[in-house]
């Protein structure tokens, strides 16, 4: 079965609505670039029978800000209803009374659990969907626009897979499975995900139907802990990790799982960091005395 077709039943046959990648749109507005470019193509060039150029009004113009407004859609529900489970699932037990008295504590933890791994779920086969449509952009554009489109999203922290609230859950998966299989107690687990080290790097993997891999990069340069008043240790400049999200449940799974590592890599990053911050006020100083 192919992945549109896939993708299509998965999100009908979920119990809410939510927001997804329109596939059957997106094709459309290529295809309907297809025909316009093969009908303006020269009678000598046999590419632009399959492609057409690399700056395309149509696609630009339309393609691109349809998708883009469909992955802040996604990232926005995600990231919310994450939040919310896990703020939840790491809630003493004033405030998880506090959240049964709002309304927000539904079910028991199981259900708790399951409605974890569907938003895992969710978010990985989204990510797949929009790797899968830039890559089909590309091939009919004959271009790297596509890959240029997912880097200019990223650096907009658009792309679900920098979402830290899916490492906080994936993380949260894990060490609760190596907890229940402690206590002989492994069910309703997400046996999908688990933690791998690559050339000395840890990272999230994750499977999905059809042998389906997405791997996460954990190496990330900001700091876990990061105060979000801090100043930067380069330039100075204040609240510079206002956006940082602690995150409790991967903090745990790294010091557990790879504690060496995690020592070594601390020391490491101090050492970087006050080399960076003496080569940083060097250049300082040198351009302020005419060096």
């Amino acid at each position: 079965m192919k992945f549109c077709k896939k993708y299509q039943e998965y999100m009908q046959g979920q119990e809410k609505k939510l927001p997804c990648v329109g596939f059957k749109k997106l094709k459309k507005i290529l295809k309907k670039c297809r025909r316009n470019s093969s009908s303006l193509k020269p009678l000598n060039a046999s590419l632009a029978a399959k492609t057409c150029p690399d700056h395309c009004p149509v696609c630009d113009g339309t393609f691109f800000p349809s998708l883009l407004n469909e992955m802040s859609d996604i990232v926005g529900c995600f990231n919310q209803r994450a939040q919310k489970l896990l703020e939840l699932h790491l809630a003493s037990g004033v405030r998880k009374y506090f959240f049964w008295i709002k309304g927000k504590l539904q079910g028991n933890h199981t259900a708790l659990i399951q409605e974890g791994k569907d938003l895992v779920t969710y978010a990985l086969i989204n990510a797949i969907a929009i790797r899968k449509i830039l890559k089909k952009y590309d091939k009919i554009h004959y271009s790297k626009q596509g890959q240029l489109f997912k880097s200019q999203v990223q650096s907009m922290h658009k792309e679900i897979l920098q979402s830290p609230w899916l490492c906080e859950l994936m993380a949260f998966h894990i060490n609760l499975r190596e907890t229940k299989v402690k206590s002989r107690k492994a069910h309703a687990l997400f046996d999908g995900c688990s933690l791998t080290f690559k050339d000395g790097k840890p990272s999230l993997t994750c499977e999905l139907f059809d042998s389906i891999k997405v791997d996460i990069d954990l190496t990330c340069s900001i700091c876990l802990s990061a105060d979000p008043k801090m100043k930067c240790p380069l330039c100075r400049e204040g609240a510079v990790y206002e956006g940082a999200v602690r995150l409790e449940e991967l903090n745990i799974l790294l010091s557990r799982s790879c504690q060496e590592y995690w020592e070594q890599r601390l020391q490491t990053e101090r050492v970087e960091r006050v080399k960076q911050i003496k080569e940083h006020w060097d250049s300082q100083c040198r351009a302020f005395v005419g060096v």
